[in-house]
């Protein structure tokens, strides 16, 4: 898999408490047309392990937009609440194929419930081609 910064959402982007946007927002330009040519993919990994002092769960989100304030968001997909015993490090909580007919700004939205979370990170972005090799937790 190659991710390059450019195409970033999160870069070991800590979610603990309640929604937040990821820190990047992919611009997509005013003339393109994705989906065609080769296969875009979003990737969400967990960097660090989640903690959590209850059963905290994790939803992330694709959403896009016309506008970078993001006032009319549309939700592409979503994980739904990914349980806190799938919050491992390492572990591809969400591949997805980009969607054809998104709109120019693209985000990832971090909502957080049942529990607030007490650690954890999460890279995540747009890679060309299937992500099919396994992701390993960092060993330091």
């Amino acid at each position: 898999m190659y991710m390059d910064r450019q195409n970033l959402f999160s870069a070991a982007q800590a979610i603990t408490t309640g929604s937040a946007a990821s820190t990047d927002i992919i611009d997509l330009g005013s003339t393109r047309d994705i989906g065609s040519g080769e296969v875009l993919e979003v990737i969400v990994v967990i960097d660090q392990t989640f903690t959590s002092g209850g059963a905290g769960t994790l939803d992330v989100k694709l959403q896009t937009d016309t506008a970078v304030g993001f006032g009319t968001v549309v939700t592409l997909l979503s994980t739904g609440a990914t349980a806190l015993a799938s919050l491992t490090a390492g572990a591809a909580i969400a591949r997805w194929r980009v969607p054809r007919g998104v709109l120019r700004y693209l985000r990832l939205q971090y909502v957080v419930a049942t529990a607030d979370m007490t650690a954890g990170t999460v890279t995540a972005g747009i890679s060309i081609g299937r992500q099919e090799t396994a992701v390993y937790a960092d060993a330091l």
